[in-house]
């Protein structure tokens, strides 16, 4: 997943990250890097959390811009760019210009059964990590309002899914 969302970031920051004279060319790809992983970690914390509503947000299709993820991401983001020595207010702008969109422009992808680049349940799968914590049948299952997994053709259990209809189509 996240080599998918470092091609995504990619493909969506020419403008703002490698046609920007406050950045050195040198570090593009480490601010391309920065940018995902800053979304990956901010996911990942919300997963590892149990922070679901902020997710469910998002991933309803939802503007990207104040929520929760977008603002933790940001900050995430803001402080690798430090790290690589970028200016203070060149980190916090192009934050604010990038990461939101960034954002959106994942959950979209994430909900589009046309486009293969993310699937939810890997997403999820891939954010639980492999120390034992998070499993993806009980997150569905906090979706679908059961401990099981719908099967194609069943009704909803009156779970969280019925607020986001369709997203594990």
């Amino acid at each position: 997943m996240l080599e998918n969302l470092n091609e995504m970031v990619r493909e969506n920051v020419q403008e703002s990250v490698v046609n920007n004279t406050a950045i050195p060319n040198e570090q593009n790809e480490a601010v391309i890097q920065a940018a995902s992983g800053s979304i990956f970690d901010t996911l990942k914390d919300q997963v590892s959390s149990g922070n679901i509503g902020a997710l469910t947000d998002i991933f309803n299709g939802n503007k990207a811009e104040g929520t929760q993820v977008a603002e933790q991401a940001s900050g995430n983001f803001i402080d690798k760019l430090s790290g690589l020595g970028i200016n203070a207010d060149t980190a916090k702008s192009l934050a604010a210009s990038i990461i939101p969109g960034l954002i959106a422009k994942f959950t979209q992808k994430t909900n589009d059964p046309n486009d293969s680049s993310f699937n939810i349940k890997d997403v999820l799968g891939s954010l639980g990590g492999d120390d034992g914590k998070f499993d993806v049948s009980d997150v569905i299952g906090m979706f679908n309002g059961g401990g099981q997994a719908q099967q194609p053709g069943q009704a909803g259990g009156g779970g969280i899914m019925d607020k986001l209809k369709g997203m594990f189509n």
